[in-house]
């Protein structure tokens, strides 16, 4: 590994604390592992993902306090820890592809899921954002053929 090429002001402050500057090789990054989200309530959080949106269960640890669902390829999971990872309406935001867009706003709309984004159509896909029990956006999405 050698030296970083650095700017002035990132030399003088790396001069200043007594710090080296040390050049990494790239994040190679081959896929996603999964996704998470963050709850503080696993048993009303589960209610909402398995009851509400019916997603299957296909791995639980830490005693309950995670559980994954698999969905096509990918894995969405959802984790209780308390202060250490807290659920976040201006965080992340997964998009779930479903086969009938319509089928699954009108259903989300009888369930009294709360929106924070009604449908939207973009050239390329249409798609709606709902929020989880602790305010998690997941957005419900569709391509457009």
């Amino acid at each position: 590994m050698g030296v970083a090429q650095t700017s002035p002001a990132t030399k003088m402050l790396a001069g200043l604390i007594g710090s080296f500057i040390i050049e990494t090789p790239d994040m190679k990054v081959i896929e996603i592992a999964f996704t998470g989200t963050p709850v503080t309530d696993m048993n009303r959080a589960r209610a909402f993902y398995e009851g509400v949106l019916e997603f299957k269960p296909t791995m639980e640890s830490a005693g309950g306090m995670w559980v994954e669902y698999d969905i096509g390829p990918g894995t969405f999971a959802i984790g209780c820890y308390g202060d250490v990872w807290k659920p976040s309406s201006e965080g992340t935001c997964i998009a779930f592809e479903v086969e009938n867009f319509d089928t699954e706003i009108s259903q989300l709309k009888s369930k009294g899921v709360k929106f924070a984004m009604d449908v939207t159509d973009t050239p390329v896909c249409r798609f709606a954002i709902i929020c989880d029990p602790d305010g998690n956006k997941l957005m419900v999405h569709k391509r457009k053929d």
